[in-house]
């Protein structure tokens, strides 16, 4: 069993012990220790990482009451070492850990939605809960969450007797047994955990929820908490005032000003799509009739080269119509009367290492090829019935 020192004092940041085993694994080194101060992954909260003699921690987990640390360098066995927690890193875990109980326990309080799932990612807090709830409850609830941040309540972990637990009223998502921990937050929460939380509510700093989505028949909320909640707002401001300076339009107009650009841009595709179906029309009726016709245009959607064929078909038998874009790659389409548009599609793709279908009177395509491949493969005949 491995002293553990964060119980004891979460905000311990250094600490000595004796190194009772390093091996080496798959990726560094695993070490033991008679008792540490890293705080092991579980509750989901990740691990703590950090230093322990001249090596980092990179990663630390407890497996039957023996805590597990992954460095990236070996520590002589027997001997006694200092470790040192990355506490910004562990702090800014247990700011984003208590304001998740102070939210988990507003949402039982008002709205009996139990936490059924809770993870801390890179990007962002979730946590889960077993039912739906509105977008003006999420904004009452945010709100009165960071109320009880101004409060700065004292938050508390202790370890009751069976006759005292057996008399609380507390959340866990499963039934448990043995030693219990519970964690209190005056008010608000309480909850059996085995994270690490601050000593008061004042130190999680802010409580933003960032969105809400339908899951699994409840409702993912994602959220953070105190430096990272700010350092996400300062980004999102900064982008924010970026896209102002863009539009000319005050920062929060922005979204607005966005939607009248994105308005405009539609119109005007509609615009040139028309123009582009016209000039299709014009040049094609310029063409005599043929049996087969090949024309390379440059920087054609998909949309304009279908167009564009099927503008040339009517002048002749087969037409097929290549583009190639900025990245230099040729897409192309193919329409036709007579033949199979699927059968042509197939012997490009098969000659010039392409991939495409369609129906019989249209196919479209890309093929990894030059404009001399394409040229040459299409002399050979592709196209079925003498229409080569």
């Amino acid at each position: 069993m491995t002293e553990k020192l964060f119980y004891l004092d979460a905000y311990k940041k250094d600490f000595t012990a004796r190194v009772l085993s390093c091996e080496q694994s798959k990726d560094g080194w695993t070490v033991t220790l008679d008792r540490t101060a890293f705080y092991p992954e579980g509750g989901g909260q990740p691990s703590d990482v950090g230093k322990l003699g001249g090596a980092n921690v990179r990663y630390v987990y407890e497996k039957d009451g023996v805590i597990f640390h992954e460095t990236d360098a070996p520590i002589e066995s027997g001997e006694a070492t200092a470790g040192e927690i990355d506490f910004p890193h562990r702090f800014s875990l247990m700011q984003n850990h208590t304001g998740e109980h102070i939210l988990s326990g507003l949402l039982y309080k008002r709205h009996g939605l139990r936490n059924v799932g809770f993870h801390m990612g890179q990007d962002a807090i979730t946590v889960d809960v077993d039912g739906a709830i509105s977008a003006a409850d999420i904004a009452a609830l945010e709100r009165e969450a960071n109320a009880a941040v101004y409060a700065n309540a004292a938050v508390s972990a202790t370890w009751p007797g069976a006759d005292e637990l057996a008399a609380l009223e507390y959340r866990s998502k499963k039934a448990l047994t043995g030693d219990i921990r519970i964690v209190n937050v005056p008010g608000y929460d309480t909850c059996a955990c085995c994270g690490l939380h601050c000593k008061a509510t004042g130190e999680v700093g802010l409580i933003k929820i960032l969105a809400a989505q339908n899951y699994k028949g409840g409702t993912r909320i994602f959220l953070l908490c105190g430096e990272r909640a700010f350092a996400d707002y300062s980004a999102k401001n900064e982008s924010v005032y970026k896209i102002s300076n863009l539009l000319s339009a005050k920062p929060h107009e922005v979204a607005e000003a966005a939607e009248k650009i994105l308005n405009e841009k539609d119109a005007l595709k509609l615009k040139v799509s028309s123009a582009m179906k016209e000039i299709f029309r014009l040049r094609a009726s310029l063409m005599e009739e043929c049996t087969t016709a090949v024309l390379y245009e440059d920087g054609l959607s998909p949309y304009d080269l279908r167009l564009f064929a099927l503008q040339v078909c009517e002048r002749a038998e087969v037409a097929a119509v290549f583009s190639q874009n900025s990245a230099g790659a040729f897409h192309y389409a193919v329409a036709s009367k007579t033949a199979d548009a699927r059968e042509i599609s197939a012997k490009l793709n098969a000659a010039l290492n392409g991939r495409g279908g369609g129906k019989k009177e249209l196919a479209q395509g890309s093929v990894n090829a030059s404009r001399g491949e394409i040229e040459k493969v299409m002399e050979t005949g592709v196209v079925a019935d003498g229409h080569g």
